[in-house]
């Protein structure tokens, strides 16, 4: 029986992965509806690229898929979804490291935190999942 400190933390960690989707969403919705200005503020350049902008909204359409899916899924699905976003997250966070001889060192280490730091809450989630 899991005492009253456990149910706190598996409640706060729920929490954060509430909020992890609500900023899913967001960050999607304007890189899709803003992908020269979502690029922009990522420092990729203030030209206008009709192929950055593709993959900025095809990223954009990957985040709304992967909040929603968590926020609207079932408690019982939930833990499928945590898992997805695992991957990604973790393979974002690869991506970053693997960027860092092609791009300014800030750009490298804001991609690696955001992403690595998004990849460590799914992962307390994925493992008070499976832990119980």
């Amino acid at each position: 029986m899991a005492d009253a400190k456990e149910d706190q933390k598996r409640d706060q960690v729920d929490d954060l992965m509430v909020q992890v989707a609500r900023g899913r969403i967001a960050l999607g919705v304007t890189a899709f509806a803003a992908p020269g200005l979502t690029a922009r503020l990522m420092g990729s350049g203030k030209e206008t690229d009709g192929g950055r902008d593709l993959l900025t909204r095809m990223f954009a359409a990957r985040e709304i898929a992967l909040g929603a899916g968590y926020l609207l899924s079932k408690e019982s699905d939930r833990p499928l979804w945590a898992r997805l976003g695992l991957v990604v997250d973790s393979l974002d966070t690869v991506s970053g490291l693997r960027s860092r001889k092609t791009l300014p060192l800030w750009r490298a280490a804001g991609a690696v935190a955001l992403a690595g730091g998004v990849a460590a809450i799914g992962a307390t989630k994925v493992t008070k999942d499976i832990i119980g």
